[in-house]
């Protein structure tokens, strides 16, 4: 039997947009990374073409926990041609020449959702020789790394490095909180709660995110995969309660907690 092990990622930057199911003109993103977009970040830092196959990525296991939500970000677009002509349309002729709008459209408004100062620990449990292949991988990528879309690329280093076989949740209670020092600034007690999702066979969810093929001509067909919500405590890092503070100390009252500061 193969020795397992777990990667662990961590994935920071100003921006992020994990794909989920999103037509036309908007493209939403969803509130962790997805399993196809961390498989995507591995495949392209070994240097796999879009076309080649992935099915030894397919059976690992990913856990994601969410170190600092970040917020929602709508990027607004407008789009028009500078010679006053309407916009194309998604249909062809027959000698294959792009359409005009009919009535004519001369502006077209498209609208994409990001997560911004966000924050996630993510791992992946599976046999041990592709692990370190993808960990030697990700500190030494053949492609342009990204948070999703190519337009976020990660800041800081993404590698946490390899633990030895664990379970997930064993492996992300036991990696310190990743979130920025003025995130974790916010916090005043020994200790922080954190969101994690966990693929869990058992699981008592579906996430339609696992992807057959990152190939643009075929398409990509989403399978589903069972995972479990649940939440991990940690230590902050902070000994005593901080000792500056804008809590009033007669009333207990804190001006600014409604503004997470």
């Amino acid at each position: 039997m193969t020795e397992s092990a777990v990667l662990v990622l961590r994935l920071a930057g100003p921006l992020q947009s994990w794909g989920r199911p999103s037509r036309y003109n908007q493209r939403e993103t969803h509130h962790q990374p997805t399993k196809s977009g961390v498989l995507g970040l591995l495949a392209a830092a070994e240097g796999r073409p879009r076309e080649a196959p992935i099915g030894d990525l397919l059976g690992l296991l990913l856990g994601v926990r969410t170190d600092q939500p970040g917020s929602m970000l709508r990027d607004y677009h407008t789009v028009s041609d500078h010679r006053g002509l309407p916009m194309p349309s998604s249909q062809v002729n027959a000698k294959g020449i792009q359409k005009k709008t009919s009535p004519a459209k001369h502006t077209g408004v498209t609208k994409r959702y990001y997560l911004q100062d966000a924050v996630f620990t993510a791992a992946l449990r599976g046999p041990a020789p592709l692990l370190e292949a993808l960990e030697h991988a990700v500190r030494n990528p053949a492609f342009p790394l990204a948070l999703g879309r190519r337009s976020c690329p990660p800041a800081g280093r993404i590698s946490m490095g390899l633990y030895p076989d664990s379970t997930l949740a064993d492996v992300l209670s036991g990696v310190p909180w990743q979130a920025a020092a003025h995130h974790r600034n916010r916090t005043r007690s020994a200790r922080v709660t954190l969101a994690a999702t966990i693929e869990d066979p058992d699981g008592e969810h579906r996430i339609d995110d696992t992807p057959d093929t990152y190939n643009l001509r075929t398409g990509t067909i989403f399978s589903t995969r069972t995972v479990s919500h649940t939440s991990i405590t940690i230590p902050t890092g902070h000994d005593s309660p901080a000792t500056q503070s804008n809590t009033d100390p007669a009333s207990g009252h804190d001006p600014f907690a409604l503004l997470g500061w």
